[in-house]
């Protein structure tokens, strides 16, 4: 069974309205070239250095919520939502009383909605950056802004088994081998890599996960100067699980499209029983 997914890559800004314009015209782009599945970048409705409590949403309301929901909808697609900001946990058996973040911290969730514009999935980024880089803005400070997650997403869809991840989750491998363990044949990246840790890592780090755990990867970045300190690195790309590029868009905005083969997949699992030859 082959699909056609696509990463969109953005060079989002603080201005939500232009973020969300932006992100259902390549949304739109994709969809009329044959995407079944789209994936948007880490922070695509908001990029913003300072606290982002002010673009919170409780899970189940809000602008950019509905505009996923809308996007997948009306293009008859799956959208991966990169990540947006949520003031609540992930919903239990109910949602009458959503669990409200008190701290003034927001949940960086990556949600999925079906081609009925359902929500069917929840992943909240466990690995936060807290790390100094070289480069202009030098120190990140995620957990300042941001809760993490504790729980680990894999799920069903129509394409294939699915796994959710977000940016600094790329170097825990441990992470991707759970998926790997609960059968996802997909994995999706939305990122905001920064330039220096793009340009020495990204590749490389995409790359070995998608061998390791004999899986596609849909990786979807940011891309360009937000502003005169944040600088992002892009080259999104499709990954197969041999680890073969199979579409990249280097710098700015733009769409990585793929034929993604769940036949070819089987068969290096075969040929290849990773699974049942791990010991650890």
């Amino acid at each position: 069974m082959t699909s056609r997914v696509a990463a969109i890559q953005m060079v989002s800004s603080a201005d939500v309205d232009e973020n969300l314009t932006v992100a259902g015209r390549l949304i739109t782009a994709a969809a009329g070239q044959g995407a079944e599945l789209v994936l948007l970048p880490e922070v695509f409705a908001v990029l913003e250095g300072g606290p982002m409590r002010q673009y919170g949403e409780v899970e189940g309301s809000g602008k950019i919520q509905d505009f996923l929901s809308e996007q997948a909808l009306c293009n008859k697609l799956m959208v991966v939502g990169g990540t947006i900001p949520l003031i609540s946990r992930p919903a239990g058996t109910t949602t009458d009383n959503p669990d409200i973040i008190e701290d003034e911290r927001v949940r960086p969730a990556c949600l999925v909605f079906d081609a009925a514009g359902k929500q069917i999935a929840r992943y909240d980024k466990m690995h936060l950056f807290d790390v100094t880089v070289d480069d202009r803005q030098a120190k990140y400070s995620e957990s300042r802004s941001f809760e993490a997650g504790t729980e680990v997403v894999c799920l069903d869809t129509a394409l294939g088994v699915l796994g959710l991840t977000v940016c600094y989750d790329l170097r825990f491998p441990e992470l991707y081998r759970e998926l790997f363990r609960r059968g996802a044949e997909i994995v999706t990246v939305p990122a905001a890599f920064t330039v220096v840790t793009g340009a020495a890592h990204w590749e490389s780090l995409l790359r070995a996960r998608a061998i390791e755990n004999q899986c596609y990867l849909i990786a979807a970045g940011q891309g360009g100067r937000h502003n005169e300190k944040r600088q992002t690195w892009g080259h999104s790309m499709i990954i197969s699980p041999w680890g073969s590029i199979l579409s990249q868009v280097d710098e700015g905005e733009g769409i990585a499209l793929a034929e993604i083969d769940m036949d070819y997949l089987k068969e290096i699992r075969i040929r290849m029983p990773i699974r049942e030859q791990q010991k650890l």
